[in-house]
């Protein structure tokens, strides 16, 4: 592969994140993704510049920091802070972060609203619909499926105001041309087919773009009672990041248009109608392509704090590390597609491809130069057939690595490597170098293989960086590897043979330790489900609240550590609290866990607390309990509660400055 002589560049964007308490995998899913392609790209040597960031406004925004008693912004402020935090512990590398409460983006905006509307793609109307608060849309009642909001399922509103449209429909037919002429646009190709069929041919409705009724937005210039709405708001925020239509517009110049918008496939729609229309309205390029990635889900659902069925990212990076996690993601599934997220498939990925296979390669390879060379590498002696097989694969590589990265095939990219790294393995297997180690006559044959095994290692080094950016520095440091150059991907692409004979290899610790599956699974599993606290008592026993007392303070059979630690405890804040319809005993909790999102849980409190009294509360509540149906609602939780000395029940509650979500332990 010949080495590149000049720069190009690459702008890689995801879509602008909502600013959720509830991120989850599924999150880290695309931008893990786009990091991994960036960084690829930057290896490769292009000028490369990534975007994310978050859409900040709307009524769903609005509702929930007045729910919270917070402003808007400082409601955002909040969660971004967490977001940013966590694509820090994930090692996504951003080039600029957007938000849409920026000034730079506010202020683009209403640049692009009043330029539409002089020229006539904005008019004002009075609009009537249904109205999906949690998706943002307009529906009219023939698009309504059972009544409910189409995409989501969920309970619309009837809404009738003022406001401005963005005349879409008028460039539907340019705009199927368009698709049909540049097949690249829309990838997977299946996309394009769903937009065309199922959208462009049977006519797009003029699209919303202002509100009267949402003042958490950005204000329309030259009518100061509407805000923008949605779309004209987000998807703006691609080129409003680069300085579009400013005195300082050199990124723009420089980066558009983008090479791909990195996608969910829920919102390929507006990525794939709105936005080449908005972009085609003004007379501006549209970026190269659009890749709907699919969903991580579990059991067949998507995750979602709705489902009660989303993972952490946070608890598996602290636990088996950010790179270990980010493999899986780009390993497992081939990109485009859905795929299944089982705590299972993940560990047995760890220890079969990075324990096994990478962590034994590297381990052995090290090992093997301390014991026969005294840790310094050796020159390649006598060379054969099997040598130059290995060393033929090795240079082939890269390139075939580079073919799927250009076609998002991650997991396929991935699986080249390690090909290497299994050839590398068999290798080993193959020349027994314990065997010529032990004659003087074997030993130019040793000197081969260790230094074909060393080099080997650097190049997978070298190749997996853009998915496991903290690995390859270790892999380094236990080959004594210091030169700059010898880590970049042009070294990879030259023949065989880089390396320097005499470097000092250094035996470090393993790269991945192997994991027990069946101890890991057991610590995340959920604890038999208790009984439940409204079985029959005893016919001799008194239902008052001396018999309930000693029945609570009954102590159960000692538990060890391990047992104790199945039990996930954390803070919640009570978002909402109603008594439960046709029961004396049971209220419905809404529970906010900060990160973890929102949950229900049922609890027979209700002759003791007002429900109102304990909205905004902290309590402390078991999370990892199996879900329990108690009057036809989903309970996913147990709130802790005790006796007091007369006999009422009172919740356990933590002080105040302990996070939602924290865990209790």
């Amino acid at each position: 592969m010949p080495i590149r002589s000049e720069k190009k560049t690459f702008y890689i964007t995801t879509p602008i994140y909502y600013p959720s308490d509830n991120l989850h995998i599924g999150h880290a899913y695309c931008s893990t993704a786009a990091d991994s392609m960036a960084r690829f790209k930057k290896l490769t040597g292009y000028d490369t510049y990534f975007l994310t960031g978050t859409d900040e406004h709307g009524q769903k925004i609005e509702k929930k920091a007045q729910s919270r008693g917070m402003t808007p912004k400082a409601y955002v402020d909040e969660i971004v802070a967490g977001i940013k935090q966590l694509w820090k512990l994930m090692d996504i590398d951003y080039d600029d972060f957007i938000r849409t409460t920026d000034e730079r983006h506010v202020e683009g905006v209403q640049k692009i609203f009043k330029r539409l509307y002089d020229q006539g793609d904005i008019y004002k109307a009075e609009y009537e619909g249904w109205y999906c608060t949690p998706c943002e849309s307009f529906w009219t009642e023939l698009q309504l499926k059972e009544g409910k909001c189409p995409d989501c399922g969920r309970p619309v509103e009837k809404t009738q105001e003022e406001s401005y449209f963005f005349r879409l429909n008028k460039y539907a037919p340019w705009l199927i041309q368009y698709i049909e002429e540049h097949p690249e646009f829309i990838q997977p190709a299946s996309r394009a087919n769903e937009m065309i069929n199922n959208f462009l041919k049977p006519g797009l409705q003029d699209l919303c773009v202002s509100r009267t009724s949402v003042k958490w937005g950005i204000p329309v210039t030259f009518d100061p009672k509407h805000t923008v709405y949605v779309w004209i708001d987000a998807l703006s925020n691609y080129i409003t990041a680069l300085g579009y239509d400013t005195e300082h517009d050199e990124l723009y110049r420089k980066y558009w248009p983008a090479d791909v918008h990195l996608v969910g496939k829920e919102i390929v729609r507006f990525h794939t109608i709105i936005w080449p229309i908005l972009l085609h309205a003004l007379d501006l390029p549209l970026p190269r392509q659009v890749f709907g990635h699919g969903w991580l889900v579990i059991d067949g659902k998507k995750m979602g704090k709705s489902v009660g069925n989303v993972v952490d990212p946070v608890v598996l990076c602290e636990r088996y590390s950010s790179d270990a996690v980010r493999y899986f993601l780009m390993r497992e599934m081939p990109f485009g597609n859905d795929g299944e997220f089982t705590l299972k498939a993940m560990l047995t990925r760890i220890n079969a491809d990075l324990a096994n296979d990478l962590g034994n390669l590297v381990s052995r390879t090290v090992a093997m130069i301390e014991k026969y060379d005294g840790g310094l590498l050796p020159a390649v002696g006598a060379v054969e057939d099997v040598d130059r097989a290995l060393w033929k694969l090795a240079e082939e590589t890269p390139a075939r690595v580079e073919a799927e990265m250009n076609a998002f095939q991650f997991s396929n990219a991935l699986q080249e490597i390690w090909k290497l790294v299994g050839e590398c393995n068999r290798y080993i297997d193959v020349t027994q170098p314990w065997v010529l180690g032990r004659s003087e006559e074997g030993r130019p044959r040793l000197n081969t293989v260790l230094y074909t095994l060393a080099e080997c290692v650097r190049r997978v080094a070298v190749m997996v960086s853009f998915v496991m950016p903290r690995t390859p520095e270790r892999i380094f440091a236990q080959l004594g590897l210091e030169d700059a150059e010898l880590k970049t991907w042009d070294s990879v692409c030259r023949p065989f043979g880089a390396l320097s004979a005499g470097l000092k290899v250094c035996k470090g610790e393993a790269l991945f330790p192997r994991l027990d599956i069946q101890k890991e699974i057991d610590r995340d599993a959920a604890p038999e489900e208790p009984k439940q606290v409204r079985e029959a008592p005893k016919a001799d026993r008194k239902k008052d609240a001396k018999a309930d007392k000693k029945q609570e303070e009954t102590c159960p059979a000692e538990i060890d550590i391990e047992t104790f630690e199945r039990c996930r405890i954390q803070v919640a804040r009570v978002v909402a609290c109603e008594k439960v319809e046709k029961s004396s005993k049971l209220l419905k909790f809404t529970l906010s866990l900060g990160r973890d999102g929102e949950r229900t849980v049922v609890s027979g409190i209700q002759k003791y607390y007002d429900p109102a009294a304990l909205v905004g509360r902290q309590v402390a509540v078991i999370t990892n309990l199996k879900t329990a149906r108690l009057a036809g609602i989903e309970s996913q939780g147990m709130i802790l509660s005790a006796l007091d000395d007369a006999g009422n029940l009172r919740l356990v509650t933590v002080e105040e400055g302990v996070a939602d979500g924290a865990v209790i332990g």
